[in-house]
């Protein structure tokens, strides 16, 4: 069963990455074991310390939901050695009739070729005019005659080569085998045997025959071979001991990996009309065959959304996946989706306030290690409850958890709150939670840092302001804010890049230096977006 990914939004927060863990740990619970926690971008050090603290794993990282090779139903053939006989080919190709080709390996499981059935019949075509066996294994030989080797000389033998002659009535005389560059196929015929084995032909295979005692004395470098098929059979069947290496296609392959997009093979398999295409994956093994009729009905990647609903805050990709459901505590946004589908969308101040509801909903109970983990998010995301987002029942619900797991919100919101910038670039620390909005034709980019002692990250005010406007540059927002939460002042320094006159306007202060303190503004989502928007109507 494909996973179905529980993930919040890039640059995730404390609340975004045990959102996902909780959401995907309440539904396994229940029975649905396919939910995966994943997320789209690094763990920052605040959410690592929660992590470890409660003995928990991050979730895997995803970098895209794009529909990809790996999604489709491709054909998974045997994979045939190069070595192998063109009549084991056949016999593959014949068992599975919906196969138009079969892969061909080397030795270490790359790709040589591909075998196609118009492979095959060209090759019988071409002996028409050709009747030599070129150094052929004598296994293959063998295998495909179910012959044995009955003399010494063939124990010494590993290839068999020579014109391929079938044995005529004695009335041809001696010219039947002029030289010893022979392959010679016969039945019970004493005279031809004894001729053949006085010439050293390179091989002798006996059809439905036994080598008579007097003949198997004669001294011969001809390896004997013993066949249960008549002479006009074998006759047909050695030539397809030819090892597949050299009647495979092996020219002009078009080849895909297990990553591509689908929507670029469409293109290409549009462009080069081929039958098939073999498929690597990322050792450049073989593990499959394509063909047009795979890229018909593709399957999507199966997600649920935490804490967001905004495009530009998810990963790439989404427009290609099946969105299942959507648990968030944000303002509605951009998300479309094809079929209806669950939201759950509520005024709170943590989407893991509303996960809780849902554990209650179920008649479960989170571990207390979940618990604790759920309690130190709803702290997280509403700053020890100063935030303005913070709702009665987040509290409620926090000291529910924080029961469940026996711990205390205020020493657990100190061991949270306590980190600082000390050894993090200023890049690192932008990034720490950042967000990207699109409003009224405005693009803008707001991080947030949360801390206890905001005065020795406003130390670095020069190097965040220099990094921020390599951000405004790259991302050509048109404002790009960095919003330094400071718990104990229980307000915001907010650092800026951009037009100083929209930051004065919008929070109706003067700014200075890039730069600007708003008591009482603890909310990225309920006080400065909120306020950037009505401005910008």
């Amino acid at each position: 069963m494909d996973p179905i990914y529980v993930t919040g939004h890039k640059n995730p927060d404390t609340d975004s990455i045990v959102a996902a863990i909780a959401y995907a740990s309440l539904r396994n619970a229940l029975g649905d074991r396919e939910y995966t926690a994943a997320c789209l971008g690094l763990v920052s050090d605040e959410t690592q310390l929660v992590l470890d603290h409660f003995g928990f794993e991050a979730p895997v990282l995803i970098t895209n939901l794009y529909t990809q090779v790996q999604d489709l139903d491709f054909d998974k053939p045997p994979i045939l050695n190069a070595g192998l006989s063109v009549d084991r080919a056949w016999n593959e190709l014949q068992q599975r009739k919906e196969l138009r080709a079969i892969p061909v390996a080397n030795d270490d499981g790359t790709l040589l070729g591909i075998i196609t059935r118009e492979d095959i019949a060209n090759y019988n075509m071409e002996l028409n005019n050709s009747s030599v066996l070129d150094k052929v294994p004598l296994f293959n030989v063998l295998s495909v005659l179910e012959g044995k080797v009955i003399n010494d000389a063939g124990e010494y033998l590993d290839t068999v080569s020579g014109e391929v002659v079938l044995a005529i009535p004695e009335s041809r005389g001696t010219d039947i085998f002029p030289d010893s560059d022979r392959v010679v196929i016969c039945g019970h015929q004493p005279d031809m045997i004894r001729r053949a084995l006085e010439q050293n032909v390179n091989c002798l295979i006996l059809c439905r025959t036994q080598l008579d005692a007097e003949l198997s004395q004669i001294e011969t470098s001809t390896c004997i071979i013993s066949t249960p098929f008549d002479a006009y059979k074998a006759t047909r069947l050695i030539f397809q001991s030819t090892p597949i290496r050299r009647i495979c296609t092996t020219k002009d392959l078009v080849c895909f990996h297990l990553e591509d997009r689908v929507d670029l093979v469409k293109e290409m398999v549009w462009k080069y009309r081929k039958t098939c295409y073999p498929i690597l994956d990322e050792k450049e093994k073989i593990v499959g065959i394509l063909t047009r009729y795979h890229l018909l009905r593709p399957r999507k990647k199966r997600v649920v959304l935490v804490d967001h609903n905004e495009i530009s805050q998810s990963v790439p990709g989404l427009e290609e996946a099946e969105i299942l459901e959507i648990i968030d505590h944000h303002r509605l946004a951009d998300i479309q989706t094809t079929n209806p589908i669950f939201v759950r969308n509520e005024p709170v101040g943590s989407t893991n306030t509303i996960i809780a509801s849902m554990f209650q909903d179920k008649g479960l109970l989170p571990s207390e290690k979940l618990a604790g983990m759920m309690a130190a998010a709803i702290l997280s995301d509403t700053v020890m409850f100063k935030s303005p987002t913070c709702t009665v029942r987040d509290i409620r619900t926090a000291e529910r958890m924080a029961r469940i797991a026996n711990i205390s919100l205020e020493e657990l919101g100190k061991k949270i709150f306590s980190g600082s910038g000390e050894g993090k670039t200023a890049n690192d620390l932008l990034y720490t939670d950042y967000k990207e909005f699109h409003i009224a034709g405005h693009d803008l980019a707001v991080s947030q840092i949360t801390c206890l002692d905001s005065a020795s990250i406003l130390s670095r005010k020069q190097e965040l302001l220099d990094q921020m406007k390599v951000i405004a540059d790259k991302t050509e927002a048109s404002l790009v804010i960095l919003m330094l939460t400071d718990v104990l002042l229980e307000g915001s320094y907010l650092l800026f890049v951009g037009d100083e006159d929209i930051i004065g306007q919008a929070f109706d202060v003067t700014p200075k230096d890039n730069e600007v303190f708003l008591p009482d503004v603890m909310s990225r989502k309920k006080q400065i977006i909120p306020t950037l928007s009505a401005l910008w109507g």
